[in-house]
């Protein structure tokens, strides 16, 4: 069948353009300190592919355009698109209640499939890691996805959870009868042409790269243990390269027969009550929407021991961008080479939202108070000058400044610097803040301080 024509928007000359790609990952991965990185882009009109390094430090194999990388959290748009298609093929609802499938979440009956894939289920973020390694999907599902640690009614807002995605995992394998990996492998890792391999494998299946982490003190770097637990595999247990993610945002552009056109338009629609804050300028289903000089991108970051992954998609242009990198340094490598790609092609890829036009800073002292995503306790504290900080489960305290939109930036006590942090939300009814929102986790006000 057809499929549109793309828009190009990148008229350089393929080899100079890769000859000056290579020069820049070449130079901020020494930068950065990160082992080895892919940095992969499709033009609209050609495929340019830049790899540097080595995939493991301690054994200094070479980093290749096969190896694959462990994606984090970029493994939630796979899942998200293998449901999507179960529902292109009938055999679910978007709309469908989660609990008729899942007896799990009988306690949340309002919670559908939609809520789940674009995070406004209010679910918890869910246990650690070690946690969730020492129980089961079902044991894991019905202890997350309570009323009594809802964090909100079903789509009225928005938080990042995990547990969302295990339960659309677990919703992919009742439906198709399948364990996960093999509803994706399937589904959508065959017919893109992947390779499968999955944290876990007990024999790698491809040649992949292990993670990294630097000795501050000393400068070395170190080997960072994946421990992804078993039952938390649908959101994050992928291993990929970044052609392979390249593939997977060409048919998010609607331009791959993995993905019909009418599907992939329906994951980039920004769902109503998704506003991720910090994370991105909209939230579709099963991806982050960015919004860049009258475009409209789609995507996904991810992030895993030691492993920093990211993809971006734009429809009109046909431009696909995507970046694998094997070390903790490679977030801050792949937004250089974000500015760099802007530079050399005048093409600006995202990667955060869009600055907001905020207005002065604002003192909020009826923001303090106990919040709670599940176990995660938030505690926002007022200075003796007032300003407030924000402790993450007794952490050293972060200065937060706040705007009159309700929005805060979290600083950084040494530098100074400014990132953005989240908003504060306010009952509707009552307008007492209930909720504060930080890197897209929302934690609803359980007490005071």
């Amino acid at each position: 069948m057809p499929y549109p024509t793309a828009t190009p928007v990148i008229d350089r000359q393929a080899p100079l353009l890769r000859q000056e790609l290579q020069h820049r990952l070449n130079s901020l991965a020494h930068t950065h300190r990160v082992p080895g990185a892919h940095l992969a882009v499709d033009t609209g009109t050609e495929v340019i592919s830049v790899h540097t390094g080595t995939a493991d430090a301690a054994t200094g194999s070479a980093y290749t355009a096969d190896t694959a990388v462990p994606l984090g959290s970029v493994t939630k748009v796979y899942t998200a698109a293998a449901v999507l298609l179960l529902a292109d093929d009938g055999d679910l609802d978007l709309d469908d209640a989660v609990a008729s499938y899942l007896p799990e979440l009988r306690e949340l009956p309002e919670v559908t499939v939609r809520h789940l894939l674009c995070h406004t289920a209010g679910f918890p973020t869910g246990p650690d890691s070690d946690t969730a390694a020492r129980t089961t999907v079902s044991r894991y599902l019905a202890g997350v996805c309570t009323a009594r640690d809802a964090l909100f009614t079903p789509g009225t807002g928005f938080s990042y959870s995990n547990a969302g995605y295990i339960a659309a995992g677990r919703l992919v394998e009742q439906v198709t009868g399948m364990t996960w990996q093999e509803a994706v492998q399937a589904l959508l890792l065959d017919p893109l042409g992947t390779e499968p391999a999955f944290l876990g494998d007990p024999v790698p299946a491809r040649p992949s790269a292990a993670g990294h982490a630097v000795n501050t003190a000393t400068g070395r770097l170190r080997p960072a243990h994946q421990n992804l637990a078993p039952v938390e595999a649908p959101a994050g247990a992928l291993l990929a390269s970044a052609l392979d993610l390249m593939d997977l945002g060409r048919a998010l552009a609607g331009r791959s027969a993995v993905l019909p056109p009418d599907v992939a338009a329906r994951m980039r629609q920004p769902e109503p009550g998704a506003l991720p804050g910090a994370l991105a300028d909209a939230w579709g289903l099963g991806v982050a929407l960015f919004d860049q000089d009258g475009r409209r991108w789609c995507g996904h970051d991810g992030n895993a021991q030691g492993t920093s992954c990211h993809l971006r998609a734009e429809p009109e242009s046909g431009v696909v961008v995507a970046f694998t990198g094997n070390a903790g340094g490679a977030t801050a490598l792949w937004q250089d080479l974000a500015d760099d790609l802007t530079r050399l092609t005048g093409v600006r890829v995202p990667t955060a939202p869009a600055p907001a036009h905020r207005g002065d800073p604002i003192a909020l002292p009826e923001c303090a108070g106990v919040y709670h995503n599940g176990p995660t306790e938030y505690r926002i504290t007022l200075a003796a000058d007032g300003a407030p900080t924000l402790s993450v489960d007794g952490d050293l305290p972060l200065p937060l400044v706040c705007y009159p939109d309700l929005s805060c930036d979290l600083v950084d006590p040494a530098t100074g610097k400014h990132e953005p942090g989240g908003r504060f939300h306010r009952d509707a009814a009552t307008g007492v803040i209930d909720h504060v929102q930080i890197s897209g986790r929302a934690a609803r006000r359980t007490g005071t301080v």
